[in-house]
């Protein structure tokens, strides 16, 4: 397998997933800063986005749910997804909630900001993303309350909502105390250490 990432982006929960299945896999480094006609990655993932896995059969997978949720069904040993049906689409519900709100409408909203075309249009954006953001760690914070990861044991849906909490401290949005624990939970995983050391970030 090859995953494209780029360091600290979304990509860092999938780069975590496949240090926790520790299996064989390749690393390659995206700079998002290049104009997406000159990515390499182009060439493999016409979105042009991180995450991307190159599968071992040389097939193209994209998008975090899909990646994280194939990793977890073809290594059931590893027990990062319930194995039943109930447990599977908490985890995925959880999973789609810190991808496609706390990210894509939060924290999006506030990387945006840098286009803006005013520094009153810049504000505005930024404001709506930390709210948008902070609400949502706050329902997290509720999902937590009194045990250890998102839905039952650690699973995919536990290195989204890390993802997300890296963005936190740089952006000025406070991490609710059950989602603050999460948060130094996951970091002393040996999966995470390494994750961060690989892509520097420790």
């Amino acid at each position: 397998m090859k995953l494209y990432y780029s360091p600290g982006a979304c990509s860092l929960g999938i780069h975590v997933l496949l240090e926790e299945i520790g299996k064989p896999y390749e690393a390659e480094k995206v700079d998002l800063r290049t104009p997406v006609a000159e990515r390499p990655l182009s060439r493999v993932n016409p979105k042009s986005k991180v995450p991307t896995l190159v599968r071992d059969d040389g097939s193209i997978l994209t998008e975090y749910p899909a990646i994280a949720f194939w990793l977890a069904r073809t290594n059931p040993q590893k027990h990062l997804i319930p194995e039943d049906i109930e447990g599977q689409t908490r985890v995925l519900e959880a999973t789609d909630f810190c991808v496609a709100t706390m990210h894509m409408q939060g924290f999006s909203r506030i990387f945006a900001a840098r286009r803006a075309a005013t520094e009153a249009e810049r504000d505005s954006m930024i404001a709506q993303g930390r709210d948008i953001a902070t609400r949502a760690l706050v329902r997290a914070d509720g999902m937590l309350a009194g045990k250890p990861w998102l839905v039952g044991d650690f699973s995919i849906a536990d290195t989204a909502l890390f993802y997300c909490c890296t963005w936190a401290p740089p952006f000025e949005v406070a991490l609710p105390p059950n989602v603050a624990a999460h948060f130094e939970r996951m970091k002393a995983r040996p999966a995470v250490r390494a994750t961060l050391q690989a892509e520097g970030l420790a």
